[in-house]
């Protein structure tokens, strides 16, 4: 019964996803505080997004209510699908870059606006450029690795769903 609990499953495929979005955030800050690299702020966004779907998949694992977990895959689809918008615009912005770029809003500058002004910015502090490619792992890029990762966490997160409703 253990084993073919659907609600267990579930939960542990939850589990794995915030576990699976906390190791590429840790490799992100790997290359960014070990390597050297500087985080642009489409980058950052993309952590963010990464921490949301860690949080809320990771949330989810632990709730052992079946009503929660529909609204947690439905989260972390949602959350991953933005996170991948962001990395595939900026593999484009990589592809074919502009003349004359500006990757935005100064992030630094609005995280600097919360409370948590002393913590965040250490992460999250981001100043490359959006359109350099800086470092690549069988010819793709971190944004490139990126989209594929978000993607993957999404196609897990519809198969929970479709298999949640399934259910039903």
């Amino acid at each position: 019964m253990f084993l073919t609990n659907p609600r267990i499953q579930t939960r542990r495929s939850l589990g794995l996803l915030a576990l699976v979005s906390a190791a590429l955030l840790a490799f992100g800050l790997y290359l960014q505080h070990v390597v050297g690299l500087e985080p642009c702020p489409m980058c950052i966004v993309q952590r963010y997004a990464l921490v949301l779907v860690a949080l809320v998949a990771g949330l989810g694992a632990l709730s052992r209510r079946k009503p929660v977990l529909l609204p947690a895959s439905g989260a972390v689809l949602l959350l991953s699908g933005f996170g991948a918008f962001v990395a595939a615009r900026q593999s484009w912005l990589q592809w074919f870059p502009p003349e004359v770029f500006s990757c935005g809003r100064d992030f630094y500058g609005m995280i600097e606006t919360f409370p948590l002004k002393r913590a965040i910015p250490m992460i999250f502090k981001g100043s490359g450029d959006c359109t350099k490619i800086d470092w690549t792992f069988l010819t793709l890029s971190i944004a490139n690795w990126s989209f594929v990762c978000f993607v993957a966490i999404a196609g897990v997160s519809i198969w929970l769903l479709v298999d949640l409703l399934r259910r039903r």
